[in-house]
């Protein structure tokens, strides 16, 4: 007598495995080019790795039209803050220091942390520690 194979989980355990060495969403994507790769449909692919229809639709056209360069990517958003770690040092020099704009913060964040920085992430950094600059 031959088991079922509980394919839901298997792919669960392999995105669950990817996202050791990458973030939840390129795990997903990687595993639904493996199924579209195979033929199965997208609701199916959908099932299986959790990305929404429209992802799904959107890898399978890129597949189809040979733009592969494009499907390891992903937009902002996925990742943990580049000043993660740093918010507390870099909060007590802004309020010691004169600093008057954020192109000043920019670049006091590059020369003190080595961490270059977009002036819309220090504006995103001082609204969530509600800093003035």
């Amino acid at each position: 007598m031959q088991k079922a194979i509980n394919t839901e989980l298997i792919f669960k355990l392999i995105i669950n495995f990817l996202q050791l060495l990458m973030p939840q969403t390129l795990a997903k994507r990687i595993a639904s080019i493996a199924l579209i790769a195979a033929g199965i449909p997208n609701e199916r692919v959908t099932e299986l790795t959790g990305l929404c229809n429209r992802s799904v639709r959107s890898l399978r056209k890129s597949l189809e039209a040979g733009e592969v360069e494009t499907l390891f990517h992903v937009g902002g958003g996925s990742g943990q803050s580049k000043l993660a770690g740093f918010e507390t040092s870099i909060i007590e020099e802004i309020e010691s220091g004169n600093y008057s704009n954020r192109q000043q913060i920019a670049d006091m964040i590059q020369e003190k942390y080595g961490i270059k920085v977009s002036l819309n992430t220090v504006s995103n950094f001082l609204k969530k520690t509600e800093s003035s600059g």
